[in-house]
């Protein structure tokens, strides 16, 4: 514990507190096809997953309730899931028992995966370590475990949302800038609901980065929700994520 960065702490604290609010979301996405984000866009639009995983080893960076495993399992995959919550992880372990799939469930800080070099075939994130870890840890750590070759998804916030948002009031994200988007890094959100810390980074900064670090860039999304009539969320409304970009999403491949 008192070797595990601060903001792995805060976070480990906000996402044990507020575990139980997840539990319906995970109960549901494990019964449902793969969909991304908050908008639930198709995998047919955005071709995160492999279609056929059979014989492949693979590693969910953030795991929470499993469904993502889950979805990978189903498609052929063994499946490793690490996540910084022993409660999100406790939820993840009921419903593998449930729908009897097996998963190897870790807590941890997937900043430092407990696994050797080039373990693993696949790795993801939709949330989880994107924004929650610092990606100048997680990335090189990823590519480590990583074989030559193999592919990484992720799904995030789109940076456009931080700098638009208010760090520390409970309010949607804005049609004003906010905060500099140039140098951002760790944000820290302090409210009365929530007292965490996120990671983002420039487009550039993470074009860079994946490209020093040793991943090719495959793909690259900024969605859009599709229907501005829909539910909001607390950090961003439906309309503005129709005008705008809420979510972004990258396809990698590891070089060599």
């Amino acid at each position: 514990m008192r070797d595990l960065p601060d903001y792995v702490l805060r976070n480990r604290e906000h996402w044990d507190r507020g575990a139980d609010e997840w539990i319906g979301p995970g109960e549901r996405a494990w019964s449902t096809q793969p969909n991304w984000g908050i908008w639930g866009i198709p995998e047919t639009d955005l071709n995160l997953l492999p279609e056929d995983m059979t014989g492949m080893r693979a590693i969910e960076l953030g795991c929470g309730t499993g469904y993502v495993s889950a979805w990978m399992a189903r498609r052929g995959a063994s499946c490793v899931g690490i996540d910084n919550s022993e409660r999100q992880l406790a939820t993840a372990r009921k419903l593998s028992a449930q729908h009897g799939i097996e998963l190897e469930l870790i807590h941890g800080n997937a900043e430092v995966i407990p696994f050797p070099d080039e373990s693993f075939d696949f790795a993801i994130s939709e949330y989880g370590v994107t924004i929650w870890a610092d990606p100048y840890k997680w990335v090189p750590e990823t590519w480590r475990v990583l074989r030559p070759g193999s592919a990484m998804a992720l799904l995030g916030n789109h940076p456009l949302v931080v700098v638009t948002s208010h760090p520390n009031q409970d309010l949607p994200a804005t049609r004003e800038l906010l905060i500099p988007y140039f140098g951002m890094h760790r944000v820290d959100w302090d409210t009365d609901d929530q007292a965490s810390s996120e990671f983002h980074l420039p487009i550039s900064e993470w074009m860079r980065l994946f490209d020093e670090v040793g991943f090719d860039v495959v793909a690259y999304h900024e969605i859009q929700n599709p229907d501005p009539a829909r539910e909001s969320w607390e950090h961003v409304t439906a309309e503005w994520a129709h005008d705008y970009p809420s979510e972004q999403a990258w396809r990698l491949r590891k070089r060599g």
